[in-house]
């Protein structure tokens, strides 16, 4: 029994036609269907929410390569989300340019403003809270990723307005 069944109660996932011709569309662009590994998991973390085995699996079948293949590849990317997430993923980074432009007054007022720790999503779903390692900001920190946008130069005030804006 393949993860895709064992891992999810309904049996296996299965992409949208939208999805599966998005993912053909990817394959098509690389000699080795193994290359199209990475987009095809943003695919079905946008189509199923995030990353689970059962999507991993999904993944594998659909490129038809091992799962393990796709297991290897998930796990070892932070950029996909292995457990639910919040409607907003919130990330702050945490490294050490973050740091010494204030990241930690930005974690802490962030977690005390909606309620959660960093790993915790909010009750009503509507935020997931992460301290991520590095954004890729060390010039301009502190920073933030909300799902797909980045956010520079924060203070505590700017990033909660950023959040109160969301639709």
């Amino acid at each position: 029994m393949s993860l895709a069944q064992s891992e999810h109660p309904k049996g296996p996932l299965e992409f949208s036609a939208k999805a599966k011709d998005e993912i053909k569309h990817h394959v098509a662009k690389y000699p080795d269907r193994r290359a199209a590994t990475l987009p095809a998991l943003y695919v079905a973390q946008r189509e199923f929410g995030y990353v689970s085995p059962a999507a991993m699996a999904t993944v594998a079948r659909e490129l038809d390569i091992p799962e393990t293949w796709v297991r290897e590849v998930a796990t070892w990317y932070t950029m996909y989300n292995k457990v639910p997430v919040g409607k907003y993923h919130v990330q702050l980074c945490g490294n050490i340019s973050c740091h010494l432009t204030g990241a930690d007054k930005l974690i802490h007022g962030l977690s005390q403003a909606l309620g959660i720790k960093p790993g915790e999503t909010s009750k009503d779903g509507r935020y997931t809270l992460a301290e991520v390692e590095c954004l890729a900001s060390c010039g301009s920190g502190p920073a933030m990723q909300v799902n797909d946008d980045y956010h520079e130069h924060l203070t505590v005030e700017k990033a909660l307005k950023i959040l109160r804006d969301l639709p």
